[in-house]
């Protein structure tokens, strides 16, 4: 049986359920936005699951299970932070794999939308505005030394 895009946004809802995103919706809502924003159908299935190793009891042992490919596997991994994982470790890691790259651009694209900071406390916008910010000037330093090398 092949794992398809369907088999990884039914993983990724059932994780997700009744979690909701820090203006109250729910949490689904954004990996599927995430995957609306890449193209391919490895990133698309990555896309949707980026957090659910990371935010759900799903575990990369469970996404195996279920038969998700390897590269998908590899770039969830990837883009799962570590508890006290320090933000240059995590993101270079996300840096290393080509999928898990588009996707992270992907994800902070969504997560710094207007629709969605604008939603927020100015205290919590500011914060993640610098945190974007950040970790965007970072993956495109580092992209920039590896085409360099």
């Amino acid at each position: 049986m092949t794992f398809t895009l369907d088999d990884a946004i039914r993983i990724a809802t059932e994780a997700h359920d009744g979690q909701t995103d820090k203006s109250g919706q729910p949490y689904i809502t954004h990996p599927l936005r995430v995957m609306d924003n890449v193209e391919g159908e490895h990133h698309k299935m990555a896309a949707v699951l980026h957090d659910v190793i990371e935010d759900t009891a799903v575990s990369a042992a469970d996404l195996a299970a279920a038969g998700c490919p390897g590269a998908v596997l590899d770039a969830v991994v990837a883009l799962s932070r570590e508890p006290d994982e320090h933000q240059e470790e995590y993101l270079t890691r996300v840096v290393a794999d080509p999928i898990a790259l588009v996707v992270k651009r992907a994800d902070i694209a969504d997560n710094a939308s207007p629709a969605r900071i604008d939603q927020l406390d100015p205290a919590t916008r500011a914060r993640l505005r610098i945190k974007y910010d950040n970790a965007l000037r970072f993956l495109d330093t580092a992209v920039t030394k590896l085409s360099s090398h």
